[in-house]
């Protein structure tokens, strides 16, 4: 799978936003199992200010005191899933993307064993769950959100997993690593066809 990341990720150009805001870093892992790789994400708690109950990737703010985004990115995923950074190999970064609470969220694809033990944190994670590339690639949509941004319209898909509603920020997220990856070919700029 590493292999495969770092092959079609190694001419990806990630769109940069020349914008000063507070800046986040989240990690998008993906299992190193090469006939079933799957995708983690996390179920916010219920108690948190931002985003609370929302499918998210973990990660989150810069600390003055990380030395880069990456840093970030395995600093706040360590604390949220419990896994150490020396099980991430990360392989590039994604496009930015900005959060409606004006964070300037920047996306890192990472390798992570398959095996490793993902255990919530309680004081920000509800549940920790994976989605196999093979689902997200069918682009089984259950809706389609139009988002507005800077003056554009965004079409973003919601996919369900069991209980779980992939939509919003971690979908843009999502469907980049697709596109970038796969080749998924999924336009947020334009409406779905059919629908």
């Amino acid at each position: 799978m590493r292999d495969l990341l770092a092959e079609r990720l190694a001419g990806y150009a990630p769109k940069q936003l020349a914008l000063d805001y507070p800046e986040a870093g989240i990690l998008v892992p993906i299992t190193d199992d090469h006939s079933n790789p799957e995708m983690v994400f996390t179920l916010r708690s219920s108690n948190l200010n931002t985003h609370r109950g929302q499918v998210a990737y973990p990660g989150g703010k810069r600390d003055p005191g990380d030395p880069s985004l990456a840093a970030t990115a395995l600093r706040e995923t360590h604390e949220e899933i419990g896994l150490p950074p020396d099980q991430v190999e990360v392989i590039a970064p994604l496009s930015q993307v900005m959060s409606r609470y004006g964070i300037l969220v920047t996306p890192f694809v990472g390798v992570i064993p398959v095996d490793h033990p993902l255990e919530p944190n309680p004081h920000e994670i509800e549940s920790v769950f994976r989605v196999p590339l093979s689902f997200l690639l069918e682009d089984r949509r259950e809706r389609t959100d139009a988002l507005n941004f800077l003056n554009h319209t965004f079409y973003v898909p919601c996919y369900r997993w069991e209980r779980y509603q992939i939509w919003g920020l971690s979908a843009v997220v999502l469907v980049d690593f697709m596109n970038a990856v796969y080749d998924a070919g999924i336009d947020l700029l334009e409406p779905p066809q059919g629908g």
